[in-house]
């Protein structure tokens, strides 16, 4: 699979993907989906922990392995 063009593309396929999140993933991610603003380096890293655990390719460019 191909990765990811932005944050919001990965976070959007992560909610479609019917997986199970906390509240608090669920949120983050919702707010990863609406906010184009770049993440910081923490929460690039939590994005890249959730798709990893998922199964899907990293965000084109994420330099947060």
């Amino acid at each position: 699979m191909a990765p990811f063009v932005d944050h919001s593309a990965a976070a959007l396929a992560l909610l479609n993907s019917g997986g199970r999140f906390s509240r608090r993933s669920g949120s983050f991610l919702g707010q990863c989906v609406v906010d184009p603003t770049p993440l910081s380096r923490k929460q690039a890293e939590w994005l890249a922990r959730l798709l990893d655990r998922a199964g899907f390719p990293p965000v084109a460019g994420d330099e947060h392995d």
